[in-house]
């Protein structure tokens, strides 16, 4: 069965989906499923943080770099250093040098007081000198039971303050138990990139395949198509435990013929 045109809206594939496989592996894999381009995830692989390795990377696959994710995880607190506001630098940098027109950030962590106090700034100085969009993205709270623990300043949603850009993650919303729609109305059109993913509403982020948990995954796509957005929408979901290639490669093919069926549809909640 063959996918449907591509829609306007792009989809990309996250070099995170194919873990643990390397970065070289997302390439291939955009490629031979007929992506539109990949997200790097710019983390401890050595690879994923040089210029020269990925542009050979996309220049030999035809898959652009269409954004790059910053290293915010708590197990990428070392990459380019222990200081976030330089993690940031860099991986603009990177951005502008690969030509991709977005990064995505995490909020601060609550313990880097002094790079969240400088981050509106430094946010502000970075895409006017290198002309790429730093996009917030939403995360979650850690829950025990009815206890609910923030890890960041001054919390897992970005609206509140506010960013200048947004990148809204379905699989986040499940975990934080966060309404999607209500945030993607507060986000409106500074949302500027999308994480294509689902999620059950466990305690842990599950990223799965979209349409295989509980986010309206569907009709988030619809809305995007219908109100003309014009970012990206990656894919990222978790493949770790796929037993075979094939099996990885299954998944990831679903979610791209998932997200291209609902882009190219009206949403159901528009038409009520």
């Amino acid at each position: 069965m063959s996918l449907p045109a591509a829609p306007q809206v792009p989809v990309a594939l996250s070099t995170a989906s194919v873990y643990p496989e390397p970065m070289s592996a997302a390439f291939d894999a955009a490629a031979e499923l007929g992506y539109d381009g990949v997200e790097l995830m710019v983390w401890n692989e050595p690879e994923s943080r040089q210029l020269r390795t990925v542009a050979r990377n996309a220049e030999r696959t035809g898959m652009p770099v269409l954004a790059v994710h910053a290293p915010c995880l708590a197990i990428t607190q070392r990459v380019w250093g222990a200081d976030p506001a330089e993690r940031l630098r860099r991986s603009v940098v990177l951005a502008a040098g690969l030509g991709a027109p977005v990064v995505v950030l995490h909020p601060p962590f609550r313990w880097q007081r002094r790079y969240a106090a400088g981050l509106a700034r430094q946010i502000d100085e970075l895409e006017r000198a290198h002309g790429v969009l730093v996009a917030m993205e939403n995360m979650f709270p850690l829950r025990r039971g009815r206890v609910r623990v923030s890890s960041y300043t001054p919390g897992h949603d970005p609206t509140v303050p506010g960013a200048r850009n947004y990148t809204l993650d379905l699989s986040h919303t499940a975990v934080a138990g966060d309404d999607a729609f209500a945030l993607l109305e507060r986000m409106g059109d500074r949302l500027v990139h999308l994480h294509l993913a689902d999620g059950t509403g466990e305690t842990h982020d599950e990223h799965l395949v979209p349409g295989r948990g509980t986010q309206p995954c569907a009709d988030v796509l619809r809305r995007l198509a219908l109100t003309g957005f014009a970012g990206t929408v990656v894919v990222e979901i978790s493949t770790r435990r796929a037993r075979t290639r094939n099996e990885r490669l299954d998944a990831l093919a679903e979610s791209l013929l998932f997200a291209r069926l609902h882009l190219g549809s009206r949403s159901s909640r528009s038409q009520a």
